[in-house]
């Protein structure tokens, strides 16, 4: 499928052109022409017989904004300077940076910000543990752990080179929530050693998001340290995931009038956000599920499976999916399906697939930034079809939800997060559609929308609340 230029491959180049003629047409056509758009054109200096022009243009990979840039050269007249890459300047220094929330002008200021009188406070909370909600950075703080065991669709490339995703999730949590969350990119893909240290630094955060670590290690990091800590721990990749697409999935099926306790789910992909996706559906009514992965249909008799550790994420899905008893690959189990969700790798479903689903199919093609069909193509027959991108409708985004699960854990001073507050952020989640704008191109919200954070925070908050889920009362201030 070819990819559409994008402002993520964008650039800005200076260069200079003759005042006048046709210089200034003939770039934005060799642009153009190559594929390429131009998105800005800014005279920065002016004479009499030449112009400097800075112009910004977006491509459709690093190579093809080489290829455009040398075919500008190409142009009589036309002297190239500077290249910059947009994304790249953006990342110059780092994303985000922390700020006093006081002024230090003085030395009353230094007094109280700082010793003598910050050991007052030390005091108090010593006495009162709890009491470090209130009177510190910990009651809207979160930690944004990763190994970099398994960034984007990068694979294992380390924690330096994991640090700008961990940035710009913080700077999400700050831009959507309100929350100040801190990267923490871990040297050590040992599971024991990410425990210990997450455990260690706990005591700073009141809330753990874990991100980018590789499955089968994430689901026993998440579950120890869940069981270790007094605060939630909450793994954004499988259950941020697996929120919108059942946030989604509740609209869609609106949209095709199906009910989710009736339809026939086909999965692919049975990985982290795979697994968290099948057990909130589950969760959620779906009674029909099929789970596929590289071998094919997960069944309990399958050959890898026999003797397989009865515990492990794989099995558990043959225990819990799958009552037709189903065996093949995924292109026969999703005929006849009403709904395909991808999380799993570009191109396993084509044209014919998606025709051989039930009327009124839903696709969820979710791979990125290639899906498992083309999402036009898809179109085609599906009643409803989302991708995680964002050049079509319907992006199922996990910005969506982690900035407002964590605004209404912070603020219900939750002690974990579980099914029921994910349950409520999707439902949450799925109302901020409003049954006048509902349709097949749109079963989500735009992260943009200003209604999703809150939306999805105080139904956390209140589930957090009914379930009981939260600290104790802080004692009040002497």
């Amino acid at each position: 499928m070819a990819t559409a230029p994008s402002v993520s491959n964008s650039m800005t180049i200076r260069l200079e052109v003759p005042a006048g003629g046709s210089a200034v047409s003939q770039l934005t056509t060799a642009v153009e022409s190559s594929g390429g758009s131009v998105i800005g054109l800014d005279v920065t200096a002016s004479g009499h017989e030449r112009l400097r022009i800075d112009v910004t243009i977006a491509a459709s990979s690093v190579a093809h904004g080489e290829e455009i840039v040398a075919k500008l050269r190409d142009i009589e007249g036309i002297a190239i300077g500077k290249v910059s890459d947009r994304t790249f300047l953006m990342h110059l220094g780092g994303k985000i940076e922390m700020a006093s929330k006081h002024p230090i002008r003085n030395r009353d200021d230094l007094s109280m910000i700082y010793t003598p009188g910050v050991a007052r406070v030390c005091t108090q909370i010593a006495a009162n543990p709890e009491d470090a909600r209130r009177l510190t950075i910990k009651r809207n703080s979160v930690a944004v752990v990763t190994d970099g065991s398994a960034v984007l669709g990068l694979g294992n490339i380390g924690p330096k080179a994991a640090l700008p995703v961990m940035e710009g999730k913080a700077a999400l949590f700050k831009r959507f929530a309100g929350i100040d969350a801190w990267p923490l990119c871990l040297d050590t893909q040992d599971t024991d050693a990410i425990v210990e240290i997450v455990k260690a630094v706990a005591p700073g955060f009141a809330g753990i998001n874990l991100e980018d670590i590789s499955a089968p290690r994430c689901f026993e990091i998440e579950a120890r340290l869940r069981e270790a800590l007094d605060i939630p721990v909450f793994h954004d990749d499988q259950h941020g995931t697996a929120i919108v697409v059942l946030a989604a999935l509740t609209n869609a099926l609106r949209v095709v009038g199906k009910d989710i306790g009736d339809v026939r789910v086909v999965m692919s992909g049975a990985g982290a956000a795979g697994t968290a996706i099948l057990k909130l559906l589950l969760a959620a009514g779906v009674k029909h599920a099929v789970v596929a992965d590289i071998h094919g249909v997960v069944h309990s008799g399958r050959a890898d499976l026999v003797d397989a550790d009865p515990d492990s994420p794989l099995c558990w899905i043959a225990h819990h999916t799958n009552p037709e008893g189903l065996t093949g690959t995924l292109k026969q189990a999703v005929v006849g399906a009403d709904v395909f969700v991808g999380v799993s790798a570009p191109d396993v479903l084509g044209a014919e697939d998606v025709a051989a689903m039930a009327d009124g199919a839903i696709v969820f093609a979710l791979a990125n930034p290639e899906p498992e069909v083309d999402p036009a193509i898809a179109r085609r027959t599906a009643a409803v079809v989302a991708t995680g991108r964002s050049d079509f409708p319907n992006q199922i985004n996990n910005v969506l939800v982690f900035p407002g699960v964590f605004r209404g854990l912070l603020d219900a001073q939750a002690r974990t997060v579980n099914e029921g507050m994910m349950l409520a952020a999707a439902r949450a989640l799925a109302d901020v559609v409003l049954e006048d704008e509902l349709n097949a191109n749109y079963v989500i919200p735009s992260v943009f929308n200003d209604k999703v954070a809150g939306a999805v925070a105080g139904a956390v908050r209140d589930a957090a609340r009914a379930e009981g889920e939260v600290v104790t009362t802080a004692t009040a201030t002497p």
